[in-house]
């Protein structure tokens, strides 16, 4: 697929899997494995892995790239494959290299992680990323509200590989002024918080956005999505309210909850276990509970043993 197809592929429900992990820590390849099938089963076209849910701050290089290589071996052009790449300029574009050469279809580049950037450091770092790997897709992951469009702009410019946008700062406002000031037929506008968020990001000329949830329950995810691509209000609204518990939970505590929840469900419905790695930790029991709790309003349950 070239740049321009990829771009329009986008525009969908983009899932970002958790890295399953054992008991004493290790990535537990197997589980991973398994829990790529059922996304691929559930229906999804897009799939980003070594994301914030991936828990990719805390893997090592050698495993953000043996994670690639093994969903591209699942996954076998099933879907599109971004990978997370991210840290220190030069690093990133070493895994945007190696992302190139193991046949991925693009990158998702994390939001620079340094306390003094500039609006051209922004640009630059991504440049620098983005001109490593010319034959794949990009896309920024932005959770600074302080990008503007000229910078953005800037890099649309600078490096046509740029295919679209994960905008993760909670204000539609000024996710929509951003998208009429650098335009919205320039590259894929998609939603990066999720399913309570997106409803509101449409109205602002959202094209797709970005799920957790969908490792637990896919159809939820996408029955959102074709409501909001048909208009269809009530769905959406529907979709909203069943969302909203899970997503709840996943905010708490300032978001600490973020993956510890989609494990604790996996785990609940036999699909993987639920360690997560420091700074993460596992919910308590009574958060489990309500996890529970959650499952058996949705109709799920754990598969007989």
């Amino acid at each position: 697929m070239d740049i321009a197809a990829i771009k329009s592929a986008l525009r969908t429900v983009v899932v970002i899997p958790i890295t399953p992990f054992t008991a004493d820590g290790a990535v537990d390849y197997a589980a991973y494995r398994r829990l790529l099938e059922r996304l691929i089963a559930g229906g999804f076209s897009v799939i980003t892995i070594n994301g914030n849910a991936s828990e990719y701050y805390s893997l090592t290089p050698d495993e953000a790239r043996r994670l690639l290589d093994e969903t591209l071996a699942v996954v076998a052009g099933r879907a599109i494959v971004l990978t997370g790449v991210g840290q220190d300029a030069a690093g990133a574009a070493r895994a945007a290299r190696h992302a190139q050469l193991a046949g991925a279809q693009g990158l998702m580049i994390h939001q620079p992680v340094h306390p003094f950037r500039s609006l051209d450091g922004w640009v630059a770092y991504h440049q620098q990323v983005a001109e490593a790997a010319p034959d794949l897709a990009v896309v920024p992951y932005v959770r600074d509200a302080g990008l503007n469009a000229a910078a953005l702009t800037a890099l649309l410019d600078a490096c046509p590989n740029v295919a679209g946008v994960k905008y993760a700062v909670n204000d539609p406002l000024l996710f929509s002024s951003l998208l009429a000031d650098v335009g919205a037929d320039r590259m894929a506008w998609i939603c990066g918080v999720a399913e309570l968020w997106a409803p509101y990001f449409w109205a602002g000329g959202a094209q797709g956005f970005t799920s957790g949830l969908a490792n637990v329950r896919p159809q939820l995810a996408l029955d959102m999505l074709r409501s909001l691509q048909t208009g269809d209000a009530a769905g959406a609204r529907r979709a909203w309210a069943l969302a909203r518990p899970f997503e709840a939970m996943r905010a708490r505590h300032s978001s600490a909850n973020n993956v510890s929840v989609i494990k604790e469900a996996l785990v609940q419905l036999g699909v993987c276990g639920r360690a997560v790695r420091p700074p993460i930790s596992e919910l308590p029991p009574a958060e489990r509970a309500e996890v529970t709790a959650i499952l058996a309003r949705w109709g799920l349950t754990a598969p007989a043993a």
